[in-house]
């Protein structure tokens, strides 16, 4: 019997859209601060793991209170995973954060800083003039 390769890109794309409607809708845990993401989710091919990783803009505290936050939820979320997408065994969830949209903002950032004030980054890209190697001293 052939297995489908596809069927665990689907589920973790089903995944991603059921955790993040849950969390804006029905998370109730006061710890779960600040604006968060739900980025992208994989599953195992066995879809008994699913790994969930959630981007959140805000300090290091609040950042560290939501995934408190989301590690005790995660018990609550994989039945209402197991009911809303009706598989036979509810994934265990584990929440990773991911920088990815922190790392864009930055380089956003930088590029930004880039186009307001092309002249003080213009004596960085200029190329020194070559010198001359110095002369060999061994007879040719």
């Amino acid at each position: 019997m052939a297995h489908d390769t596809r069927r665990p890109d689907r589920v973790a794309e089903a995944i991603r859209e059921a955790v993040a409607t849950f969390l804006a809708e029905d998370a109730k845990d006061p710890r779960i601060t600040g604006l968060v993401t739900v980025t992208g989710a994989q599953v195992t091919r066995d879809l008994r793991h699913a790994r969930v990783f959630v981007s959140v803009l805000g300090s290091t505290a609040e950042r560290a209170a939501t995934f408190e936050g989301l590690a005790s939820l995660a018990g609550h979320l994989r039945r209402h995973l197991g009911r809303a997408l009706r598989l036979r065994v509810a994934p265990e969830i584990t929440f990773q954060e991911d920088e990815s949209v922190a790392y864009a903002a930055r380089i956003e950032t930088l590029l930004e800083s880039l186009k307001t004030d092309p002249a003080a980054h213009e004596e960085s890209d200029a190329t020194p003039p070559r010198t001359p190697p110095p002369p060999r001293d061994d007879p040719a």
